[in-house]
């Protein structure tokens, strides 16, 4: 069967977190001059936090930490890394850092483009677990809000990927069925084992050209890639 919905992850895949984030760093390391709790410097401190970010996304996605307590653990667990005490750690670093990513516009090379072109072929949709009041903030401020027909969340489907409940949330929002639906996204467990599990084809996104043994459905390295079999 012809696919006819596509499902697309957000973040890595086609919004450039690594990028916004990076730069949002920067403005919060400099804006309260956190140097001056330690001996650490900007690249040192975007390198721990992203280690400690992930740890507790995938502490979240395994739902051992609450949305709410991964806002609050990130930046305190960064800098207790880098030996600032609990007490320095300014009680607005997270809530800035919330406010301020999210209007970033960086997108991954060709996204516009290539979602131009597929539009008109097939109906898209976002799969993501991002927290809803952010992922929405960024869809706007990267001009990616008018490709999508359905925005599935897994705050709002209560399940997270790659929980094939997520899936069949998606599908039955979309008004897809699985053998008409492609997914694509950048995370082998999340996006590609989930959507497998869900009996959904999978492209993976892997721009780092990472090597590893999954068994995925297609694999492009750029976004407009793509066009070879859509």
């Amino acid at each position: 069967m012809a696919y006819r919905h596509l499902f697309f992850d957000l973040d890595h895949t086609l919004w450039d977190f690594e990028t916004n984030a990076d730069e949002t760093l920067t403005t919060l390391y400099e804006r309260h001059a956190l140097a001056r709790h330690g001996t650490f410097d900007l690249p040192a401190f975007k390198r721990v936090y992203s280690d400690v970010n992930q740890a507790l996304w995938r502490m979240y996605q395994a739902n051992k930490v609450t949305q709410q307590q991964l806002r609050e653990a990130r930046f305190v667990r960064t800098l207790a890394k880098l030996g600032v005490a609990a007490a320095d750690v300014p009680p607005t670093l997270s809530a800035e850092f919330t406010d301020i990513l999210p209007e970033k516009s960086a997108v991954f090379p060709h996204t516009h483009e290539t979602l131009d072109y597929l539009r008109g072929k097939y109906t898209l949709h976002l799969i993501t677990n991002g927290f809803e009041d952010v992922q929405h903030r960024k869809l706007a401020s990267s001009n990616l809000a008018q490709y999508f027909d359905q925005v599935i969340t897994s705050e709002h489907s209560g399940h997270l990927k790659p929980d094939p409940r997520m899936f069949a949330h998606a599908l039955q929002a979309a008004g897809a069925r699985a053998p008409e639906s492609l997914m694509v996204g950048d995370n082998l467990e999340c996006d590609v084992l989930g959507a497998h599990n869900a009996g959904i084809d999978q492209v993976y996104f892997n721009p780092a050209k990472r090597r590893h043994f999954a068994q995925v459905t297609y694999e492009i390295s750029s976004l407009d890639e793509l066009r070879a079999f859509l």
